[in-house]
């Protein structure tokens, strides 16, 4: 990452831990007075249109938590079929994996 991308993500962190809305103009003014040169305005405009109406604090929660999770918890819900749902949905990712590899095994390559 370069200077200006680590500079408007560390603002915008700190804005979302203090609970200010990120825009633009308060993400440059936190890069001003933490001295960091050469951050042009067109970062902190693309960081402040990313993280419009979103949640970081939420998003930095739910990091690594892929579609695992969402499919576990209605599988839990169900009560006792629980077991029987989850491993279903074991089966049929494991089909799709074979398949992925299936298709590299086809003897040509893009480039031969």
């Amino acid at each position: 990452m370069s200077t200006a991308e680590l500079a408007s993500s560390y603002a915008a962190l700190i804005l979302a831990d203090d609970g200010v809305d990120v825009t633009s103009d308060k993400l440059q003014t936190l890069i001003s007075a933490a001295n960091v040169e050469g951050v042009e305005p067109i970062w902190t405009q693309l960081f402040a249109k990313a993280l419009e109406g979103k949640d970081i604090k939420e998003m930095l929660t739910n990091v690594g938590s892929g579609g695992g999770a969402a499919a576990a918890a209605p599988a839990a819900g169900a009560g006792g079929g629980a077991d029987a749902g989850g491993a279903a949905t074991e089966k049929k990712e494991e089909k799709e994996e074979e398949k992925e590899e299936s298709d590299e095994d086809m003897g040509f390559g893009l480039f031969d």
